[in-house]
């Protein structure tokens, strides 16, 4: 059995997002198919047509962005059947489709389609991994894989190991990343490369997670689409007691989906054989240990 791990990332461009995300959502492979299919039906329920068609892209910071919500907000009426085909007279011709009904019927449609997107996910046993970091964190001066990443494939790797003895079968993850600059994809590949086959650590985890990533467009790959509103969802609305960044509130319905396909596992750590580790992890150092060390 395989688990395709589409992963993407958010807030990288250290403007305005709170957390530096990256995050993967795991998709068994059978019901990856069938996810993909329920999700297109879900565009075309809410905005009367895909919404992605042409060169539109379901982008969260386009779909979950401020505006969308005082939209959703506007004082006119809409009865349920009206606003799929308001929002696709909008997105059809929005230059001369731009009433307050359309711009609520829009953004309606855009909330639901969001809510589908991690309720169909949650009711297909995906898991949410992910790690956030602070802004701030200091950065490694090495060429090694990031901590981030790290601690991303480590997770994945304890949840395949877990399902691998539930399920009594082997169980082999695929990792599948939205295509970056030709030249950051090499040095990640050569990153990712060197930490699978020249680490103790890392041929380890080849044994569950196949060390080849593959490069995806997201505007063409809707697993990459998904992690992209989860990786959005999380650097702005996620929060644990150590995350101390304020969250936008109306996005709690959301972060607390989310939150529900966290994985949860129990490790040996320091003599305590039942330390948790969550599959979100929260990292405020990117600097490895002898960088620390070095430092002080």
């Amino acid at each position: 059995m395989a688990w395709f791990l589409f992963i993407d990332e958010s807030g990288q461009d250290h403007r305005e997002s709170p957390y530096e995300v990256l995050a993967g959502v795991a998709i068994r492979d059978e019901e990856l198919w069938n996810l993909i299919r329920q999700l297109h039906d879900s565009e075309v329920a809410h905005f009367g047509r895909r919404y992605s068609e042409g060169a539109r892209e379901l982008k969260a910071k386009t779909i979950l962005k401020r505006k969308t919500f005082h939209h959703a907000a506007l004082n006119t009426h809409l009865l349920p059947f009206e606003y799929p085909h308001l929002a696709k007279a909008c997105l059809d011709d929005g230059a001369n489709n731009n009433t307050v009904r359309h711009f609520k019927a829009l953004a309606l449609a855009k909330l639901a389609y969001v809510t589908d997107v991690l309720s169909m996910c949650k009711s297909r046993d995906c898991r949410v991994f992910a790690s956030v970091v602070e802004a701030d964190a200091p950065t490694t001066t090495g060429h090694g894989l990031r901590k981030d990443y790290a601690y991303l494939f480590e997770r994945f790797f304890y949840f395949l190991e877990d399902e691998a003895a539930r399920c009594h079968q082997p169980q082999h993850g695929i990792l599948v990343f939205d295509e970056l600059e030709k030249s950051k994809s090499h040095i990640l590949v050569d990153q990712t490369h060197r930490y699978f086959k020249e680490t103790a650590i890392g041929r380890q985890r080849a044994n569950f997670i196949i060390p080849e990533p593959f490069f995806v467009h997201s505007d063409l790959t809707t697993g990459i689409q998904i992690a992209d509103l989860i990786a959005y969802i999380i650097s702005w609305g996620f929060r644990t007691p150590q995350m101390a960044k304020p969250a936008r509130q109306e996005l709690a319905d959301y972060a607390a989906q989310i939150a529900s396909m966290r994985y949860k596992t129990i490790r040996t750590r320091q003599g305590n054989q039942s330390f948790e580790i969550w599959s979100i992890a929260h990292i405020r150092d990117l600097r490895t240990q002898n960088e620390k060390l070095d430092e002080e």
